[in-house]
């Protein structure tokens, strides 16, 4: 029996980074961030899943419980700006649905269903390996170190 393998990531392509550190620092966020997000959408279209946004709309509800559909950018953790198309994606679907707001008969909250909740859990184990591999060259501590740093900026 044959074994198959992940994906691999494409190498790092070399980029001069500024001398000065502040300069270094946030072309180093402008151009690494992305570049993780993108390992991780390939990964995730690779395995035949769809766009990580689907994941953190999914994730935010689950955690949140449902939302506003104008709320629900805020619970997010990639930016998204066309989030009702977003989520007409979705409806149609089947992986979110949109009932009438208890509180207010003119907005709608947004619910995942039992195969978005589903879909969500199989998405995270291409996910966490993804976002694993990728911080892989830092230690334990290195990466606390840099999410302490992030976290400062914020």
């Amino acid at each position: 029996m044959r074994q198959v393998q992940a994906p691999q990531d494409p190498p790092a392509k070399a980029f001069a980074l500024p001398k000065d550190p502040t300069q270094r620092a946030w072309v180093a966020i402008q151009r690494f961030g992305p570049a993780l997000l993108e390992r991780v959408e390939t990964r995730l279209k690779t395995a035949g899943f769809p766009a990580l946004e689907w994941y953190d709309v999914l994730w935010a509800i689950e955690r949140e419980g449902p939302l506003r559909q104008r709320d629900l950018a805020g619970h997010m953790l990639v930016a998204r700006y066309s989030i009702s198309r977003l989520i007409d994606r979705m409806e149609a679907e089947g992986y979110v649905s949109r009932r009438e707001c208890p509180e207010d008969g003119r907005g709608q909250m947004i619910h995942a269903t039992t195969a978005g909740l589903k879909l969500r859990k199989a998405m995270w184990v291409v996910y966490s390996k993804a976002m694993r591999d990728a911080l892989a060259p830092l230690t334990e501590k290195e990466a606390l170190q840099l999410a302490a740093l992030l976290e400062k900026l914020a």
